[in-house]
């Protein structure tokens, strides 16, 4: 796979070469097939205690379900440029931490699933009434493929919101009790 067009460079711009003119291969070039949900979730603690446990390794702590198969990090934990790799049906996803930052509380996380859909995930913590934190999560999907496409489609503002209610409700258990909510449906 090429990185960059071929040619060479030339001071600040690319000089394509001869070969680039006639490729032997087909791109293909199509509209997006795109979702994107957003839930404002009402979390029990602070920002500053919930957003250490947006994390691939900590969120095991809390989350029905969640074990990466790998954790590529250089701190332990959540970082940028974090990579983890999560088991899924019909194959693994590949996770990369592309922003994070604890003074703003925001992570993105791109996610994906070779063949099938490329997701943005972003969590941005605000402070709330006294001691909450409304925790805003959009998470976003383009399909790759006709597997994808029907992902998207069952990706409904329903089924979202069920998702992020049984988030919240395993969140807010751990921060109430120190302990994981069992019995949930796996993120």
């Amino acid at each position: 796979m090429r990185i960059f067009p071929t040619g060479s460079f030339s001071g600040n711009s690319i000089v394509p070469s001869d070969n680039s003119k006639t490729r032997k291969h087909h791109m293909e070039i199509s509209h997006p097939v795109r979702v994107r949900r957003t839930y404002v979730q009402t979390l029990v603690a602070p920002p500053e205690k919930v957003f250490p446990l947006l994390c691939p390794v900590r969120e095991t702590e809390w989350a029905s379900g969640w074990n990466p198969r790998q954790v590529i990090t250089q701190s332990g934990y959540v970082e940028p440029g974090c990579i983890f790799v999560v088991p899924n049906v019909p194959q693994d996803s590949i996770w990369i931490v592309t922003q994070w930052d604890s003074k703003e509380f925001f992570v993105e996380f791109i996610n994906v699933t070779p063949g099938i859909t490329v997701g943005k995930i972003e969590i941005q913590l605000h402070q709330g009434e006294k001691e909450q934190t409304l925790a805003e999560v959009s998470y976003s999907y383009t399909a790759l493929s006709q597997k994808g496409s029907e992902f998207v489609e069952q990706f409904t503002p329903g089924q979202y919101q069920v998702w992020m209610q049984e988030w919240e409700s395993e969140l807010n258990h751990f921060l109430q009790t120190g302990t994981k909510k069992e019995n949930q449906t796996p993120h």
